[in-house]
């Protein structure tokens, strides 16, 4: 007979149990947990959790037996080999098998001897005690039951052990009681662990959906809002296991891996309200469409009345009285060669010009002033007959572009993003655990010297995490292959840039130190990065760091 402080100690256990399934997060680890806790407190040898599987079978999802020290499923790493148990056959429930059964009927099965039971098929328990040597004798099979009186799954106990002698008992009533409540609470605790990760990737999926809009409106983005947030996270874990200098203190928990994972997802959302035309900008004139096409076509103006204006003084010179035949031969020479030179000069301007409309790392002050010197030169009559000059002040401010496609204007308008980002994060009711999104996600463009934007911090304002973003969101651009203007730079290139940027106050230079430190910009490249992008990286070249 069960003591009545043995009840009340078992009572204790099953109360401490249940506050230890509701804070574990981890799928595996649960399963585990509950078995683990229903073998303690009915004292059972074995057991295995099924998991219900499409309404249809159940799924072995651990098992244990601490007798034959078997471990599968759970956090084990061992797979369990056997085929799920069909809950029904042919149309018919299963009721055979005694897992099915109590899913089925939805009750408590308590077998005291499985070898004698009658009405239930344990000939694949029999193969394996004859292959294993082991004796299953008693049977506790319980229904799981959540708060909707769905059952989700079955916890099945075998062999409950006497403490004193060892001996196989039958699992008294106390033990049917403890574990139906354990089958109880395990459900409720799966249950809410199903939810919340199916929120998570509800939530996870509206984060898609949001980087798939921007994708769509430019393939130029939708890459970059899916790589930063894996470099975001493969610097974040090397920083995490470094443990020195001002990082020392720096560690991570799930949690926080989590919030840092769902703000690299969202750190550039705000890119939806940016224009298609601008984010897209491949040429210095693109706007809807590119204007260079609009200047040939002035320059295919130009030389047509160039041309006109050529026959014009061919007609005159041949109506023109007492013109003798070689002056008049020698002045139609100068006028097809002024014709020539005057196509040739049109020829290599509109070249000039379409190169000039590529965007590249810099154009030179000299190169700037031949597009002022182009559009003052010619003049043109355009389609309202006005006179005008052959490149607009808009055009120009466009084709002196000293780096990149975009004009000041418009990277202010690029820029916009990271306000956007951070007035739509900070809308959001974010629980706890992800409370900081909006701060990571919204630093990235900051620096530490505090010549960033939008809000022009200093280091010491910022966050780890944010100055991580940072990073990584500066070497995915330096080696992204598919912008519209250029070319993604090699490893080496990117680190020497990266290595200046730690030098003169726009990145955290221990970080970068890690990054190269920890080779974590290799582990990147080998995922994502062309073979032509990977070169052999000198590190003693690299400004700012010390191999």
């Amino acid at each position: 007979m069960e003591s009545v402080d043995d009840l009340f100690r078992r009572l204790e256990q099953l109360n401490d149990i249940g506050a230890a399934l509701s804070q574990e997060k981890n799928l595996d680890r649960l399963l585990e947990k509950i078995l683990i806790a229903a073998q303690t407190i009915t004292r059972a040898d074995g057991g295995s959790l099924y998991l219900i599987e499409e309404g249809a079978r159940l799924r072995f999802a651990i098992m244990r037996n601490d007798s034959l020290k078997i471990a599968l499923g759970g956090t084990s790493g061992n797979e369990i080999p056997f085929y799920p148990i069909q809950l029904y056959k042919d149309g018919k429930p299963n009721n055979s098998m005694v897992a099915a059964y109590a899913a089925l009927n939805q009750c408590t099965v308590n077998i005291a001897d499985a070898y004698s039971e009658a009405g239930f098929d344990f000939s694949g328990t029999r193969q394996f005690d004859h292959k294993t040597g082991y004796r299953s004798k008693s049977f506790l099979t319980v229904p799981m039951k959540n708060h909707q009186g769905e059952i989700i799954g079955v916890l099945q106990l075998i062999n409950s052990i006497a403490p004193d002698t060892r001996e196989i008992l039958p699992f008294s009533n106390a033990d049917q009681r403890l574990a139906e409540s354990m089958a109880s609470q395990a459900a409720i605790a799966l249950t809410n662990r199903a939810l919340i990760t199916q929120l998570e990737e509800l939530f996870e999926s509206f984060i898609e959906l949001i980087n798939t809009a921007i994708d769509e409106k430019s393939p130029y983005t939708g890459g970059h809002c899916q790589r930063v947030p894996v470099l975001t996270m493969m610097l974040a874990e090397a920083a995490n296991q470094t443990g020195i200098g001002s990082l020392a203190g720096f560690a991570m928990t799930d949690d926080d891996r989590y919030e840092l994972k769902i703000a690299g997802m969202l750190h550039d959302c705000g890119k939806v309200t940016t224009p298609v035309h601008v984010v897209d900008k491949g040429t210095k004139l693109e706007t809807i469409f590119d204007r260079i096409n609009l200047i040939d076509t002035r320059f295919e103006v130009l030389k047509r009345d160039a041309e006109i204006e050529t026959l014009k003084k061919r007609l005159a010179l041949a109506e023109e009285p007492g013109a003798q035949d070689m002056a008049r031969r020698e002045r139609q020479y100068e006028i097809d060669r002024e014709l020539r030179e005057k196509l040739r000069q049109l020829d290599e301007d509109r070249e000039f010009l379409r190169r000039s409309n590529i965007g590249g790392e810099f154009m030179p002050p000299k190169a700037q002033e031949r597009v002022r010197e182009i559009g003052r030169a010619h003049r043109w009559t355009d389609p309202s007959g006005h006179v005008a000059d052959f490149l607009s002040d808009d055009e120009i401010d466009n084709l002196t572009i000293a780096r990149g496609t975009l004009t000041a204007n418009e990277r202010e308008i690029i820029n916009h993003h990271i306000v956007a980002t951070i007035k739509m994060l900070e809308a959001l009711p974010w629980p706890k655990h992800l409370r900081n999104v909006s701060e990571y996600a919204g630093g990235h463009h900051e620096r530490m010297d505090g010549k960033g934007y939008p809000r022009g911090l200093m280091k010491e304002q910022m966050s780890v995490q944010a100055r991580i973003m940072g990073i990584a969101d500066i070497f995915e651009a330096l080696t992204a292959k598919d912008r519209p203007y250029k070319h993604g730079k090699t490893l080496s290139e990117s680190l020497k840039i990266l290595g200046q940027f730690s030098l003169n106050g726009h990145i955290d230079p221990e970080l970068f130190d890690i990054f190269v430190r920890r080779k974590v910009y290799l582990r990147y490249a080998e995922e994502f990065l062309d073979k032509r992008q990977i070169d052999a990286v000198d590190e003693a070249a690299i400004p700012g760091f010390v191999p």
